[in-house]
């Protein structure tokens, strides 16, 4: 089977392979996967950053070749930090989503196999990524909408905001909330959480199904409804707005 690299903005990841299927995911400008197989119109994909699979249309699919296929797997790219701002080349201009990524970028050039492009927007490259990063990038995505398998400031949802965020800082986590539940490791008490520790929440059956990223002063950011910013205490995460818990705490890890 081929390999296939994101040339759109966000490409919709579905759970079966027609448009009306819900969305589980999505790929970033930049970013690559290997297909599987292919049925009618629709290829099934394994995404290289984190083996999410799913079903894209055929559509929107670019081949790539495998040293481009690499480049990527091995971090050799800058990562798009603006909302959106386009990149150019001679046959195409595309608005790129924060989180998307840059092969093999020298601060304002990259390229795609034969193809070169020009971003003017900010970005970091790879060898900037830091853990000091996640608050800043973090930010970015506040008020942006809840989308049940987004992962752009335009729709995204609450482990799609953490693994955007901690991809900036050069740790690649699973997609899912229950995934990255198993990386890191255990901080015992609310107390002990810093700044970066992922927080976990359960739902009545203590299945988990919700995940934020804590801030400094018993704060957290999530998306819930939109990337907001709560308190959090040994209870789970209190919303100010309605007066009510809204997340009953499961676990804290920490991965940075």
């Amino acid at each position: 089977m081929n390999n296939g690299i994101a040339l759109l903005s966000i490409i919709p990841i579905r759970k079966e392979n027609n448009h009306r299927s819900e969305q589980v995911s999505q790929l970033l400008f930049g970013e690559t996967y290997d297909v599987l197989e292919q049925q009618g119109t629709w290829l099934r994909i394994s995404c290289t950053y984190d083996g999410y699979e799913g079903w894209i249309d055929a559509a929107q699919h670019t081949a790539v070749a495998e040293k481009d296929m690499q480049n990527v797997a091995n971090g050799d790219c800058g990562l798009a930090l603006d909302l959106c701002f386009s990149a150019s080349s001679t046959a195409h201009s595309i608005p790129l989503v924060t989180g998307s990524s840059l092969p093999s970028f020298d601060g304002m050039n990259f390229k795609i196999g034969k193809e070169k492009f020009i971003y003017n927007g900010q970005a970091l490259q790879s060898d900037a990524r830091s853990a000091a990063l996640f608050e800043r990038v973090a930010m970015r995505y506040l008020n942006a909408p809840y989308l049940w398998g987004g992962r752009s400031p335009f729709g995204i949802d609450c482990s799609g905001l953490v693994q955007v965020v901690f991809k900036f800082c050069g740790v690649p986590l699973r997609r899912d909330a229950y995934q990255q539940a198993e990386e890191g490791t255990v901080v015992n008490f609310v107390e002990e959480a810093q700044p970066g520790d992922l927080a976990f929440f359960n739902n009545e059956d203590g299945r988990i199904i919700h995940v934020g990223i804590v801030l400094k002063d018993s704060r957290i950011i999530h998306a819930s409804g939109k990337v907001r910013i709560d308190k959090l205490d040994h209870f789970g995460i209190y919303n100010a707005d309605t007066a009510k818990y809204s997340h009953q705490l499961k676990i804290i890890k920490r991965v940075l």
